[in-house]
């Protein structure tokens, strides 16, 4: 619905921000799957969304805002043109990239902190402090964290070093 009705994305966001209610989960999770359709039907709302991620919580809304971020700076970074290179201002992309942070060092799953390393090597490109902070949590948090963690670990920090 919100693919051919976009006017609907605004009250979608309402419920996704109402982070104590569970209900906001399938709210990111439908959020997800429209921004894995059409990247661009977020831009209008780049500045609710990026203001309001970080009160995300719930484990189950948490992986699709991760993911959802892991769009955006693919699409950002992508070799073709698109509105997402001139919609995701400075001020967007670092709130995601706090919020990525704030994923890599709390105790989330293994999900959220895949797609945050992808979204913080992104990033990384444009802001020289970025992967030094990886490189720092990858390294330290790697002997801790499960199997799939050290897999994206060891392609980030190959990527970092290539």
């Amino acid at each position: 619905m919100t693919l051919k009705n976009p006017i609907l994305v605004p009250k979608l966001l309402d419920i996704l921000f109402q982070v104590d209610d569970k209900v906001s989960c399938r709210a990111a999770w439908v959020l997800e799957f429209m921004c894995s359709k059409n990247i661009e039907g977020i831009i209008p709302h780049l500045d609710y969304f990026t203001q309001h991620i970080h009160k995300i919580y719930l484990d189950s809304a948490v992986r699709p805002i991760a993911k959802i971020c892991e769009y955006l700076g693919k699409a950002y970074y992508a070799n073709q043109d698109n509105p997402i290179k001139q919609a995701l201002k400075p001020l967007y992309r670092e709130r995601i990239i706090e919020v990525c942070f704030d994923y890599m060092i709390n105790d989330i799953k293994v999900a959220p902190k895949a797609y945050a390393m992808n979204v913080l090597y992104l990033f990384g490109k444009d802001y020289d402090w970025i992967h030094p902070e990886l490189i720092l949590i990858l390294e330290r948090d790697y002997h801790i964290q499960s199997p799939g963690f050290k897999a994206r670990a060891r392609q980030i920090l190959k990527k970092i070093k290539t």
